[in-house]
């Protein structure tokens, strides 16, 4: 599998991204869906990544800086037929490394407390996720969970 910076040019990306925001939609109330749509993930303050497997488009993932030290995981979404495949560990690995490249020191997430949220949940407790108060703009949701951890910077 091979993971890329994405300028989010390709219809490929868009229709998976469209996808994202329609499952979303339909397992959260409108007032609590954070996930981005294709313009807000152009912004100069998101990374995004593709993951590729071969030509397959199996995944992708983004950060937006909040600030100088601390940057939001966004976007994490896997291909419904590669679920469990390894994908979003490898992605989700990369997208901690990258972060804590750029000189962030804590990596935050919001994602939903509904039962399907589960394996997301699980996956970022793995990678050392903690539960946290909201953070950025967020405010106390009964549909959404937030986690964050902290980076250690990279040896000189």
């Amino acid at each position: 599998m091979k993971i890329e910076v994405d300028d989010l040019s390709g219809p490929e990306i868009a229709e998976f991204l469209a996808e994202h925001v329609r499952q979303m939609l339909a397992i959260t109330p409108p007032e609590s869906k954070h996930a981005l749509d294709l313009d807000a993930l152009r912004r100069p303050e998101i990374t995004f990544w593709s993951v590729r497997d071969g030509a397959a488009l199996v995944g992708c993932g983004a950060i937006k800086r909040l600030d100088a030290g601390h940057a939001e995981l966004k976007s994490m979404r896997t291909a419904p037929a590669r679920k469990r495949s390894g994908v979003a560990s490898l992605l989700l690995e990369h997208i901690i490394t990258e972060a804590t490249r750029m000189g962030f020191t804590r990596l935050s997430l919001e994602t939903g407390t509904a039962a399907s949220f589960l394996p997301a949940r699980n996956l970022y407790e793995k990678y050392g996720f903690t539960y946290c108060e909201p953070f950025a703009d967020y405010r106390p949701d009964p549909h959404s969970t937030f986690m964050t951890r902290k980076l250690q910077p990279l040896a000189a």
